[in-house]
């Protein structure tokens, strides 16, 4: 008897990721072409289903070294659902491969605007930083495209999302940190890190404060070990009203330093915002031991002073 063929798109998708599973790519592909031509002939607009599909055909392309019809399907993907994790991430492996290694960069910092702790990109973008330093000097980001500013509204989708196929490789952000810890960064990853943290302020001064948390994120990657970047990066969250991440970057900062002023500063601005006064209060205290005439602190106990009272 011949087998039942799958006759929804549902169950071609299914069948596909299971193909997938066992190894067989070029059969999974056909069914979600299958499956993509079905969805097409019903008429029935379904931007997120249509996209799942080409970034699964994309990466079936991927594993049979296909990259070219990868980059292909994974744009397509995009064009239907802007931002979305797997076919970055799946374009960026397929632009690395084809040695198109500035555009692999941009999908792979894409993707940690979206969420600094996927470890694929993570590691991409460190990979692409030192083949595009290496092949064209100090000047390698003038060699790159525009990187696109993700919205906040796309900044957390990949987290919803259904799982297709295979994981991509993410840790959670407290393991992530961890790992970042326990390395020692070489004499060439402390000159990485702090020229992008000089990219970073560049970035702050002229009020690009989003971009500025990705160059000093990526920047702490290279070298966590600077106190400077994390109170720089706190006060980026600051201005974006990300108060909790704003006290998290503090808080690092002066674990590295515990005498970094600004750190004090930002922190019991930050517990302000956050209705935390006697946190605030601690800090400006702090800060106050170290400087006691600075200006901005004193107006700022007063402040908090009287919501304490």
């Amino acid at each position: 008897m011949a087998p039942i063929l799958p006759e929804s798109v549902e169950e071609l998708r299914a069948t596909g990721n299971q193909s997938f599973r066992n190894g067989q790519f070029a059969e999974a592909a056909t069914l979600y072409s299958r499956a993509l031509r079905m969805l097409q002939e019903q008429g029935s607009s379904d931007p997120e289903k249509e996209s799942v599909l080409y970034s699964n055909r994309a990466a079936c392309h991927l594993k049979d070294g296909n990259c070219t019809d990868c980059i292909k399907d994974c744009t397509s993907a995009l064009a239907l659902v802007p931002f979305s994790m797997k076919p970055l991430l799946r374009r960026a492996s397929a632009y690395e491969a084809l040695e198109k290694y500035p555009l692999a960069y941009v999908d792979y910092v894409t993707v940690l605007q979206i969420d600094d702790s996927v470890t694929s990109a993570l590691e991409g973008s460190s990979r692409m930083t030192r083949t595009l330093m290496d092949s064209f000097g100090p000047e390698w980001r003038l060699k790159l495209p525009s990187i696109p500013l993700v919205p906040v509204s796309s900044q957390k989708r990949w987290e919803c999302l259904p799982l297709e196929n295979h994981k991509e490789t993410s840790k959670s952000k407290s393991k992530e940190t961890t790992t970042a810890k326990s390395r020692v960064p070489s004499a060439g990853d402390v000159e990485r890190a702090r020229a992008l943290k000089e990219e970073g302020n560049e970035l702050v001064k002229k009020g690009n404060h989003k971009q500025a948390i990705e160059k000093y994120s990526e920047s702490l990657w290279f070298s966590n070990l600077e106190s400077a970047t994390y109170s720089n990066r706190a006060l980026c969250h600051l201005q974006l009203k990300q108060f909790q991440e704003a006290v998290k970057d503090c808080t690092e900062a002066l674990r590295l330093d515990g005498k970094n002023v600004k750190a004090f500063y930002r922190r019991a601005q930050a517990y302000k915002a956050l209705k935390d006064f006697r946190s605030s209060f601690a800090d400006i205290n702090s800060l106050l031991e170290i400087e006691p005439r600075n200006g901005p602190a004193r107006k700022l106990r007063q402040e908090v002073n009287r919501s304490l009272n």
